[in-house]
Formats: C-alpha cells, structure tokens, sequence
C-alpha cells in the first residue's frame, strides 16, 4: 500500500510538473501526506514549480494598513477586532486621521494603501453608505494621487450595495471610479458554506464571494485572494476553495477580463485572542507551521500557472516562518504594513510593522534577489539585489 500511494504521488507531481492542472482528488492526496519524503516531495515540486512560473525574484510592497473602524454589525467566530457600537474600544476613524495615516506611509516610501474595516452601520449617516467610502477614497487620491488604494473587501462591497440598493457592478464602478485600484480578496475565510455557517454565519455565502469577485475583474478591477486555514475545515474544504478560485482566474483569463487575481495568500487561523467557543473547538491558538508550510506548496501545485504569485503571512507566521514559506512554493512576502489591528488582535505574535530592510534582510538569507513591487506586480527600479542571484536554474 505504501508503494502504491508513493507511486501515485510520484505521478500527481509529475503531471504538475508537465503543466497539467491537478484533479481534487489529486489535492487531497498532496494534503493528507505525512511522511518526510513525501512531504519533501512535495516541496521540491513546489519550489521547481515557482522558479519555472516566476523565477528566483522574491518580491514585496512598502505599503500600509488602514483598518478605519472596527466598529461592525456582525459577529464571526474567529474575529476579535470587531465591536459594538457602544464599546469603550469601538474607533471609528474621522477623515483628518486617516490622512495624517496616509500621510506618513508616503513619508516612508509606500506605494499603496490598503483599507479596510468593519462593517458599521453608521456609514449611512449622510445620504447614503456609497458616499461615505467614496469620500475616504477621494480625499486620499486628491491628495496622493501615485498611490494605489487596496480597498475594501467583497463583504464590504456587498454591504455598501446592500445599504444602498445597488448592484454589485454599479458599487464597484463608483468606488473605481473614486480611484480605488484593486479590492483585498478577504471575507474568503473557508469557500465552503458548511463551514461559513460556523466560523462566519452573518457573512456573504461561497457564490455571493465569486460572484463579487468575477464582476470586479469583468469590471477591470483586480483582486487578491485568501484562505484563512487551520481550524475547523478538512483536506477537501481547503481544496474546493483552491479550485473555486483556479476556476475564478480561468473565467477571468478566458473570457478575457480586464482584471484578474494578482496573488495568493495562505492566512494561518490565530485564535488566542479570538471568542471562546471557536478556540475550545480547534483547541489551539496559534498556527502549525508545518501544515501551514504544506499547504503553502499544494496551493502552488494545485493553482499552477493560473495564480503565480503566492505569499505567506508575516503576520500569522513570523518573519522567520513567512521567510521559511519561500523554499515551499512563495515568491512574495508581503507588505510592510506599518500596523496591524485585525490578526494582532487575534493574539498574533508576528508583529505589526515590518521595515523594507528586514523584509530585504529576510530575503537576502535565502540567497535569491529581493525586488520592490508596486500592488500589481509591476517590478520597481528603486530596489534590487541582483547582487544575490543565484545561478539559472537553481532551486532549494
């Protein structure tokens, strides 16, 4: 029986090597392995497989995190940044702070904003929610107009549309034209609605989050895209999210979109902070860095040439950790971010605020060259270190 799995796995990684995509079937079978040599396996593909996409660079962005309220209507399982109206934490971010915010990400070299934030109900106060979010993204662009707004999730986009009564193509094609550049693809969590009814029952289902997305790229507005992984979902719920989003970007490619999935990343459950019943139920709170390694490479075994940029989260994982994920299929490794509120405050140990020279400094141990990027991959001159490039055709 050992011969005959190490002989199937032998052949899922060839044909993924060959360029073919991989069944499901084929992904749960890379997931449930546990022995080193096939784990190892597993990796080398993973690696071999991100050189022949996108080469030894090792990109990241200098960007910065705007969470401008944590104030928000529902109630997720895992989340422990979100509060009631009334709380004597709630924050609700006035305009003159979120541009001082701005202000000083540009003073340190950032290229982008992402923004992001609860769900609250009293964005509405003026004519409508569509308005309020429109306002934040046009005083930033007036303002700064080089940088790139990463704004606003499809749970977001579906509330503004919500509140207001629009479609979702009409929400997006206002926010795009305020100038926001790409949305964030969180509020994925798990693309499983069984499991959504437990960790996110008041969030969009699987079909509402696709079919944000898919108008978002029809409507020239690219995405990225997650997986909160590590808690309550199995092999196959981590594998029918893999191949929801594959068949995403394929629509995109195929049909021939204006915009598409830019990137992937792998977001490890931290629970330390989160409620109660969650935590009792996956009985840990913070991440496995080896299933989280093992699934950083299905994913680029699995995804393939359809989504070639992969990142893992500093944030959940550690520099040391995130840094470890770039033998295992990455090529990014993220933002500089220069704070964080929503893992942090799950009880995440990676820290809020990572420096462009310790993300350089975490690259450069890897012997590959490091590169700045702006949000859509689009290499800058301003930094490299071409000085650290291993020789053609090298892999871990």
């Amino acid at each position: 029986m050992a011969e005959h799995l190490l002989g199937k796995l032998a052949a899922i990684l060839q044909r993924a090597l060959a360029g073919n995509d991989l069944t499901p079937e084929d992904g749960i079978v890379l997931l449930q392995q546990q022995k080193p040599e096939a784990i190892a396996a597993i990796r080398r593909t993973a690696d071999v497989l991100r050189y022949q996409q996108v080469g030894d660079n090792v990109t990241y962005v200098i960007n910065r995190n705007v969470n401008f309220t944590n104030i928000c209507e529902q109630h997720c399982s895992f989340c422990a940044f979100r509060r009631d109206a009334g709380a004597e934490d709630a924050y609700w971010l006035e305009l003159p702070q979120i541009l001082e915010k701005v202000t000083d990400a540009v003073r340190r070299g950032a290229t982008e904003i992402c923004m992001q934030g609860g769900l609250n109900p009293y964005a509405k106060r003026g004519s409508s929610s569509l308005q309020y979010y429109v306002g934040l993204v046009e005083a930033i662009v007036s303002e700064f107009p080089f940088l790139h707004l990463h704004a606003f999730s499809p749970q977001e986009v579906q509330f503004i549309a919500r509140e207001d009564g629009l479609s979702y193509a009409a929400t997006i094609a206002a926010l795009k034209a305020a100038g926001v550049g790409s949305l964030p693809g969180t509020a994925a969590e798990i693309l499983d609605d069984a499991v959504r009814r437990i960790l996110c029952p008041e969030k969009i289902d699987t079909a509402t989050w696709l079919e944000i997305v898919g108008t978002a790229h029809r409507s020239g507005v690219s995405t990225t895209s997650t997986m909160l992984c590590g808690h309550i979902e199995t092999a196959a719920q981590q594998i029918s999210h893999l191949e929801h989003l594959r068949s995403l970007q394929q629509a995109a490619v195929r049909g021939n979109f204006p915009a598409r999935i830019s990137e992937f990343i792998a977001l490890p459950y931290v629970g330390e902070q989160a409620p109660a019943p969650l935590r009792k139920r996956v009985g840990r709170d913070q991440p496995v860095l080896a299933d989280a390694l093992l699934l950083t490479a299905v994913a680029r075994i699995y995804l393939g040439n359809w989504i070639p940029n992969h990142q893992p989260s500093w944030v959940k994982l550690g520099l040391d950790g995130a840094a470890e994920a770039l033998t295992w299929g990455c090529n990014d490794l993220g933002g500089t971010l220069m704070e964080e509120h929503i893992t942090s405050m799950a009880g995440a140990r990676g820290g809020t605020c990572m420096t462009a020279e310790a993300l350089r400094q975490a690259i450069a141990q890897t012997q590959r060259p490091y590169r700045q990027r702006d949000t859509l991959y689009r290499l800058l001159d301003n930094d490299r270190s071409d000085e650290h490039s291993v020789a053609a055709g090298a892999v871990s």
